[in-house]
């Protein structure tokens, strides 16, 4: 039995050693690189940053696999709570052009004001020097934007999704698995 148990252990940390090493050897368009990384530990997504003390910002690229006909989102919950209710979010997403996700990628940015959120594009709860954009390549989407951390506090609760669209809306995703476990308090200075 301790052998088994040894032997699992061994697999787990295997893996975990090789999704970080993947996170720590991803590529990006247009030249952008990014100082540090971090595997999330659900739908099999990352986070790339390069944080500057100097104004508070980070630069990120948030990465996770999905089908073109989906979506994903990153964003931070700068309210008392960790989840995604109060969260301020990028959502990226094809542009529906009636063939099911063959359009550009676009980027929403939207405040979550509920678990049944309207999803209109507007101001997040911090500030956002650039405008953010998106791309879909190897089956992933990645999200770029610049955020100003808010109340200049390198540690953030952070939230992640993916999910499906349906009849060119973004839809709910899935409310059970990964999906609920997709939060987790972000130290963009020491990772």
């Amino acid at each position: 039995m301790a052998l088994l148990l040894l032997g699992a252990v061994l697999l787990l940390s295997s893996a975990t050693a090789a999704t970080a090493q993947d996170c720590a050897n991803a590529t990006f368009q247009a030249g952008r690189s990014f100082r540090r990384c971090n595997a999330l530990p659900v739908l099999g997504a990352s986070l790339h940053w390069t944080y500057h003390p100097a104004n508070g910002t980070a630069d990120v690229a948030f990465r996770a696999p999905q089908g073109s006909g989906g979506w994903v989102a990153w964003g931070i919950n700068t309210g008392p709570g960790t989840g995604m209710a109060g969260s301020s979010v990028f959502i990226a997403s094809h542009s529906q052009n009636g063939t099911g996700g063959g359009g550009a990628v676009s980027v929403l940015t939207t405040v979550l004001e509920s678990t049944s959120p309207s999803l209109r594009n507007g101001s997040l709860k911090f500030d956002v020097p650039a405008p953010p954009a998106a791309e879909y390549t190897g089956g992933a989407y990645t999200i770029y934007a610049t955020v100003a951390l808010p109340g200049n506090s390198t540690l953030q609760n952070t939230v992640w999704q993916a999910g499906p669209v349906s009849g060119g809306s973004i839809s709910m995703h899935p409310t059970s698995g990964p999906n609920l476990r997709s939060t987790m308090r972000q130290d963009f200075l020491s990772g």
